[in-house]
């Protein structure tokens, strides 16, 4: 089976590296830079993975403390926005355990993406009724993300709504590329199957 492949230090771009190493350093002008440069993607993920704004922020903080207690071991096994996902991810799904065991329901807020981006692009002129239908969608896809498992779920985000390729998936949930392929082929499997039963409901 296929694993993400392992980067090294001369793949990472030099202005990162040494970004790493001033953070490193405990520099505290690096530490804001770095926290400026990806805190959006950060509380973006958390929020599309938790499904609530204070959580997501309050997962942030986590995510942040975890990279500076430990950016001394980066060596560029991948670049350092990749790197922040698999520890985002990591803390999500501990939370997410937690939430599990207190028997708290989790969403994955759509909706919010949606106000967040914008609709989905279209050439043709918005109508009450189709801004209503895709609305609709919205929330039925939510609704469908919800059923699937933590990690099919965190594939899909990752995939369809922040871009990643295979590899930095597979990197952030520490997993192989294959094992990734196919967690985004059952999770669309699922997603479809429920999508045409709700339609024949």
């Amino acid at each position: 089976m296929k694993h993400a492949r392992v980067a090294s230090w001369s793949d990472v771009d030099g202005r990162e590296a040494a970004l790493v190493q001033r953070c490193a350093a405990g520099e505290e002008t690096a530490c804001a830079d770095l926290v400026g440069e990806h805190q959006r993607m950060v509380v973006q993920l958390a929020m599309n993975l938790l499904g609530d704004r204070d959580e997501a922020l309050d997962l942030s903080q986590e995510v942040f403390l975890r990279v500076f207690r430990t950016i001394h071991r980066f060596r560029g096994q991948s670049s350092l926005r990749t790197w922040i996902y698999r520890i985002a991810v990591n803390q999500a799904r501990n939370r997410h355990r937690f939430w599990r065991r207190r028997h708290r329901a989790d969403q994955v807020p759509l909706d919010v993406h949606i106000a967040t981006h914008g609709e989905f692009p279209s050439s043709r002129q918005e109508t009450p009724d189709r801004m209503f239908a895709q609305k609709e969608l919205a929330a039925k896809l939510q609704l469908a993300l919800d059923h699937l498992p933590f990690d099919q779920r965190t594939a899909i985000i990752l995939r369809e709504i922040d871009g990643l390729s295979y590899e930095e998936i597979a990197f952030s949930l520490g997993g192989a590329v294959g094992t990734v392929k196919s967690r985004l082929t059952r999770a669309r499997q699922a997603l479809r199957l429920e999508l045409r039963e709700e339609r024949l409901a």
